[in-house]
């Protein structure tokens, strides 16, 4: 009781903390890679987005028990407030939020180069405008935070708002990540966030919001951008394949490391499950397989069709056997995505049938038009299904397009009131703010 403060809060020299941190551009560089490094944890891309998005939805199912039914209760509409998954996707998600406020709070006042500053805050608006893009989809009412949290009191006094509050923030972010960002990096830095990237996400923004006309600006921004289709459809996928011509941001996973892999691999592989403990999941659906066409180049990514589980082999494909720990990426936005998503932007007509057929014709079919059998939406909802699958923007896809109560349905699901993710129970018992969502 005796010290004064300059000796209690002495911070040991050989350790980083935030009070001998945050003071060099070295440091800030460090910083925002942990905002990167946020997208490899378990909470983000490495489980729980795929379960929330994917296995939510039409696409894929697995039928697990005993501590595997932490999974599957996804797939029934039956996950509780205290999940696991759930959890684990918020405490991500804002981790990343938290480490991107750092350093848009802290970094201008560190010396640094000023074209190098600038990029630093762009990819830290875009990073948290990606982080609070899936937590206002899943989870709808949500804290929006803008400023570092100094002390624990601060966050329990945290208030919920309306997803399209976030959403509109995003938007703020995202327009100005993208007058910041660069158009490509050095091969050194390939992964980083783009301006191609900032503008992808700003056209799916805006189209969540209803606002096709500036989703549609956004879009075109990246059409122009000098993306473009690989040949063929099978040349996207692999550790080879990586940061290609059609690529716009993929969570870069590095095995070899000890916690830089990822685990996805051979869960999603029926081949790799034998081989490690996790077991199959993220099954395709039956009803998914019979949604291609005949002549389909894009069936050949689901591997196994004779087996009574088949897998996606977009991801199962490695050389690695080592369970948690594979190399491949994951591909969070492609230039495909964005020629449907400006279709969608668009409506019908010449144009959105062009840019629908752009990417069927890669896939080997014949185009479509107005005469082909369905709606619009039905076609395009259909399209995107197909090309993006196992991709995490099926359950965003169908609430979107309003019918993720109707098309489970059709599966035989009834999805219980639930098109919005149980916000978790430890936050409802630390926050007497929070209200949960309908049908928890």
């Amino acid at each position: 009781m005796a010290c004064s403060d300059s000796f209690t809060d002495l911070a040991p020299i050989s350790q980083r903390n935030a009070g001998n941190f945050y003071n060099t551009a070295s440091d800030m560089e460090v910083a925002v890679s942990a905002i990167y490094n946020t997208l490899k944890a378990d909470g983000t891309y490495n489980q729980s987005y795929w379960v929330l998005q994917e296995l939510r939805s039409d696409n894929t199912f697995w039928d697990g028990t005993g501590l595997a039914e932490e999974i599957t209760v996804f797939d029934k509409f039956t996950d509780i407030p205290t999940s696991n998954i759930t959890e684990a996707a918020w405490n991500d998600s804002y981790l990343g939020i938290s480490r991107a406020n750092i350093v848009l709070n802290r970094i201008d006042a560190i010396e640094i180069d000023a074209s190098l500053k600038s990029q630093y805050i762009g990819e830290a608006l875009f990073l948290r405008s990606l982080y609070y893009y899936h937590l206002a989809v899943g989870f709808g009412n949500i804290p929006l935070i803008l400023t570092e949290t100094s002390s624990v009191s601060e966050g329990l006094e945290h208030t919920q708002v309306n997803a399209d509050v976030v959403l509109n923030q995003v938007v703020t972010d995202l327009i100005s990540a993208a007058s910041m960002l660069p158009v490509s990096y050095s091969a050194s830095d390939v992964g980083r966030a783009t301006r191609g990237a900032a503008n992808t996400l700003l056209g799916k923004v805006y189209l969540t919001l209803g606002d096709n006309a500036n989703a549609a600006t956004a879009l075109r921004l990246v059409t122009s951008g000098g993306y473009s289709l690989v040949n063929d459809f099978a040349d996207l996928w692999g550790v080879e394949n990586e940061n290609n011509s059609e690529s716009i941001f993929e969570v870069e996973f590095e095995g070899g490391f000890g916690d830089q892999g990822n685990n996805f691999t051979s869960q999603f592989n029926g081949v790799l499950s034998q081989a490690v403990t996790s077991g199959q999941r993220n099954i395709p659906e039956v009803d998914l397989i019979t949604a291609y066409e005949d002549g389909d180049a894009r069936l050949a990514l689901i591997d196994g069709l004779t087996e009574v589980n088949p897998w996606t082999i977009k991801y199962g494909v490695t050389n690695s056997f080592t369970d948690d720990d594979a190399p491949n990426n994951w591909v969070v936005f492609r230039y495909a995505d964005v020629l449907l998503m400006l279709a969608e932007a668009v409506g019908e007509g010449s144009e959105g049938y062009d840019l629908i057929n752009q990417v069927r014709a890669r896939a080997g079919l014949a185009p479509i038009d107005s005469s082909t059998p369905g709606s619009y939406d039905e076609k395009l909802l259909h399209e995107r299904r197909v090309e993006l699958a196992f991709e995490n923007h099926r359950w965003a896809d169908l609430l979107r397009f309003g019918v993720a109560e109707s098309v489970l349905a059709a599966q035989g699901k009834s999805v219980n009131g639930r098109l919005l993710f149980a916000i978790p129970q430890r936050e409802l018992d630390l926050n007497s703010n929070f209200v949960q969502n309908p049908g928890y």
